[in-house]
């Protein structure tokens, strides 16, 4: 199996385990003399193989990740690299978004207010980190694509 199929397959149990959990609190408590829509017994024992599948997969997706290499790295370092540049892009592009919105002034009397940075330096450094993000995130998908799940 390759490690993006199994990527998949842990996002579907994932999906699937928060809609047994809407399942299972629709069906905790009934009226007296009523039966509950859904058998909880069977739903808790569903939820039990998802959660045992789950743990095997995340298993043998994180021993894949630690032994699979490119470019010198492991893809957990690649994986890492990626999150931190997503934080970094989110976060520069809010501060842009505050830096060059404007402030009407209604009359010269009032206060004028500037940006605190060059605003186009800055959207040139976080175009540039956006590219990197999106080559590094294709190359994470590639590798994905073309390595096979260590299931030992």
């Amino acid at each position: 199996m390759k490690l993006a199929v199994a990527l998949s397959e842990r996002a579907d149990i994932q999906r699937r385990l928060s809609e047994l959990n809407d399942r299972l609190a629709n069906n905790a408590k009934v009226q007296e003399g009523d039966s509950p829509a859904e058998d909880p017994k069977a739903l808790l024992a569903e939820m039990d193989s998802l959660v045992s599948r789950m743990e095997t997969l995340i298993v043998q997706i994180n021993l894949t990740n630690s032994r699979t290499t490119a470019d010198g790295s492991t893809m957990t370092g690649l994986l890492a690299r990626r999150d931190c540049m997503k934080k970094r892009v989110a976060m520069l592009r809010g501060f842009l978004d505050c830096a060059s919105s404007k402030v009407d002034r209604y009359s010269r009397a009032e206060i004028a207010v500037r940006s605190t940075v060059d605003v186009s330096e800055l959207q040139k450094d976080v175009d540039r980190l956006s590219r990197e993000l999106r080559e590094l995130d294709e190359k994470i998908q590639g590798l994905n694509w073309t390595t096979e799940l260590i299931t030992d």
